[in-house]
């Protein structure tokens, strides 16, 4: 969830392998981590006691949604974590939580919360594609905004996240819906005209001064999301698209009440390792 286009990058469309799509990603959120956190952090309950667990700008939280389930006493990895107020909210819930993210910026804010006080997890440097755990080492896991969006190959996320999981094990993550791909990133009435093919893969990229991708964005159909899960030996249980609120009227980049009434922002997709 990032409010795109920054003046230090240019910002275009292109093909990007999953070694730039990872670097670029690191580059980003490092250099972002304290503007992010200074814009978003409160609403995520960062410098929070407890951490939260808000899986969307919508503002939908697990401790009343319970898409997870019971987590008490399960092995939980939450991927792109980011500062990890949802591990440690999990943690708060009695999960073995662990949070992984591919930005050191990122995680030493999380480090600076738990320093602070309160729950603590354990944080992992890694990319989603190539998970650093044995096979079925969890029971759950995560991701509330977190790498799937930002990774070339999201099919590989699936199969790492299947080969990690237990028999039975849930794998539940937000992304932005689909159909937000087709119209243009304002939260205004800019962005309620159609001006992309939804069918259109093609990454949004931005470029520094150099030329290097230091921000990309991938985008999967809906159809290509439950593809993947379903190659990756996974059951689809639900697709969640939550409503806009009445409550909220907070602008996130690309959200924001006049959009959220009339279309979903985002999806959630919840799937489970059969036994």
């Amino acid at each position: 969830m990032t409010d795109l286009s920054t003046p230090s990058s240019t910002p275009g469309r292109g093909r990007i392998d999953s070694v730039a799509s990872d670097r670029a990603s690191r580059l980003w959120w490092d250099s972002d981590a304290e503007s992010y956190h200074r814009t978003h952090g409160a609403f995520l309950g960062v410098s929070t006691e407890s951490g939260e667990f808000v899986w969307c700008p919508e503002g939908l939280h697990e401790g009343d949604v319970h898409l997870l389930g019971d987590v008490a006493g399960k092995d939980v990895l939450e991927v792109g974590c980011g500062s990890a107020p949802c591990a440690r909210w999990l943690g708060t819930q009695g999960a073995r939580a662990i949070g992984l993210d591919i930005s050191m910026g990122m995680l030493q804010r999380g480090v600076d919360a738990m320093a602070a006080g309160g729950s603590t997890v354990p944080l992992v440097q890694a990319s989603a594609e190539s998970l650093p755990f044995a096979d079925e080492r969890f029971d759950i896991v995560c991701s509330a905004f977190g790498a799937v969006p930002f990774v070339a190959d999201s099919a590989n996320v699936m199969k790492e996240v299947a080969r990690v999981l237990r028999p039975g094990g849930i794998w539940v993550f937000a992304v932005n819906h689909p159909m937000r791909w087709v119209f243009p990133d304002d939260p205004g009435v800019g962005g309620l005209t159609a001006t992309i093919p939804y069918f259109d893969r093609t990454p949004y990229v931005e470029y520094d001064a150099d030329g290097t991708p230091n921000y990309v964005e991938h985008h999967r159909t809906i159809g290509d999301r439950v593809r993947e899960l379903v190659a990756a030996g996974l059951e689809v249980r639900d697709i969640v698209e939550p409503d806009w609120p009445e409550w909220l009227d907070r602008e996130w980049g690309q959200w924001s009440p006049l959009r959220g009434q009339l279309f979903p922002g985002t999806a959630i997709f919840s799937s489970r390792k059969p036994l």
